[in-house]
């Protein structure tokens, strides 16, 4: 008796589980889609002084702001699979400059080094601009007839 009830919740649980993903899934990939949207063309490198912050896209893209106007949107090569779970990162640079190819996206305890492939700007201005249109709401003003239904 005992194991069905355990074979039960862990059942129930899954599904909690998956159907709580789906949104965060959702909401990822409009993200993805929102900064690819932003992004220009890709550049050898950017100047760096300070991590203002960032956001993991997936496994193989990174969002790094430099300043509250300024991001750069970084794609991982091979992968880095510890972005998303780690709570700070940290870039390597050379006299300022963070290029593509040489310079790498610290993650975790141990540094997990992940390589830079390309580096594209994000106009941060138009991100926030389609991220405010994204958040409007329509509304309309309901008809002042009632439904047939309801007389």
């Amino acid at each position: 008796m005992s194991t069905i009830r355990i074979l039960l919740a862990t059942t129930l649980l899954a599904l909690l589980c998956a159907c709580a993903s789906a949104p965060y899934a959702q909401r990822t990939s409009e993200r993805q889609a929102a900064y690819a949207a932003a992004a220009g063309a890709p550049v050898r490198n950017f100047r760096f002084f300070t991590l203002y912050s960032w956001e993991p896209l997936s496994d193989r893209q990174v969002v790094i702001y430099t300043r509250g106007n300024e991001a750069w949107l970084l794609d991982l090569g091979g992968g880095c699979p510890e972005i998303s779970f780690v709570n700070t990162i940290g870039l390597t640079s050379n006299l300022n400059q963070v290029m593509v190819g040489f310079d790498k996206v610290l993650t975790g305890r141990n540094n997990f080094p992940c390589t830079i492939s390309q580096i594209r700007p994000v106009d941060v201005k138009s991100l926030k601009a389609a991220q405010l249109r994204q958040r409007q709401i329509r509304s309309e003003p309901r008809s002042a007839d009632k439904p047939a239904a309801a007389q």
